[in-house]
């Protein structure tokens, strides 16, 4: 009998990272969708003030390994915020496309799980990485 190779094996898919939505993405629909896409979400005003600077909450979201998610596409223009980002060790995915209601965004979200994970697994942290419309990332800033 012939041992079937792993390429035929039915695989398990990796685990998702932990995710903290920054407040930018608000506090209800992309997170009920990512939650019902099976992710674990924690949102920016269940643990920070809603006046919190991005430089104070990225070092607690890094020590506790988890990823941003963000539509802030200026955070990496801001030296402040992106040194901050980088010593606090961050993964962090900005929505790139503008002008979206919060459910087109949380389709996008949800659509790039998957692409996220393979990213995450590929890069170490800290690291910029951007959301497409189409739900592609790649890439901004290592």
């Amino acid at each position: 009998m012939k041992k079937p190779s792993g390429a035929n094996s039915p695989s398990k898919l990796p685990e998702l990272p932990v995710f903290f939505l920054d407040r930018s993405l608000g506090k209800k629909c992309i997170a009920t969708a990512l939650r019902e896409a099976g992710a674990i979400v924690h949102i920016h005003d269940d643990y920070f003030p809603p006046d919190a600077k991005d430089e104070e909450w990225l070092s607690s979201v890094g020590l506790k390994g988890w990823v941003v998610l963000t539509k802030d596409h200026r955070i990496r223009y801001r030296d402040l915020e992106r040194t901050a980002l980088m010593q606090a060790g961050v993964g962090a995915f900005i929505l790139t496309a503008g002008d979206l209601q919060g459910g087109e965004m949380a389709r996008i979200f949800v659509d790039a799980l998957p692409a996220i994970t393979r990213f995450i697994n590929k890069h170490k942290k800290p690291f910029i990485a951007k959301i497409g419309r189409m739900g592609s990332v790649s890439m901004l800033f290592q």
